[in-house]
């Protein structure tokens, strides 16, 4: 228990040290790759993120969706992949491979959707190499690029939301 303890004391501590240093990039390539980071134990529908995909013309191919459930759920066959607290290691190192090969994706956007405040759910945004980050209100703003206030259950007003951002950074094709 008390080794539980230190080793999210380090997480947090490389969490800080990661946003502190970061870059903001703002590059002019259109969006055409989309990676989507939740937590199912909130959201429970991902066909509504394929359909955000559809919305914005990224291609079903370029969309990878990863979830992150607080209790180890086996009958999560239908996402991309679902990773839980024993997946990452002192520091921040990531001990699964899909895991990490998500992070090494080079998305045009990423969308964090998620509101309950989860330390591995904010060092995957933040070790995320996508171009643009956009989620949902929360309270360190250092973590999105974009943020878009609404509920988690109002889904169709952030599709919108998203939409329009997009549409005025000239993102969308």
């Amino acid at each position: 228990m008390i080794l539980k303890g230190f080793k999210e004391k380090s997480n947090k501590k490389y969490l800080n040290k990661l946003l502190s240093e970061r870059q903001v990039n703002v590059a002019d390539s259109k969006v055409e790759s989309l990676g989507v980071v939740l937590n199912i134990d909130e959201v429970d529908d991902f066909e509504m993120f394929r359909k955000l995909a559809e919305y914005i013309k990224v291609r079903p191919n370029k969309l990878k969706i990863i979830a992150f459930s607080e209790n180890k759920k086996e009958d999560l066959n239908s996402w991309d992949s679902c990773f839980n607290s024993k997946d990452f290691g002192w520091n921040g190192a990531i001990k699964n491979l899909e895991l990490q090969e998500f992070l090494d994706s080079s998305f045009d956007a990423l969308i964090s959707y998620y509101e309950k405040e989860v330390l591995e759910l904010k060092l995957i945004t933040t070790l995320s190499k996508a171009k643009l980050k956009i989620g949902i209100l929360q309270t360190d703003e250092r973590l999105n690029d974009l943020i878009i206030k609404t509920d988690k259950k109002q889904f169709d007003q952030f599709k919108t939301e998203v939409f329009k951002y997009l549409t005025i950074l000239n993102k969308i094709n």
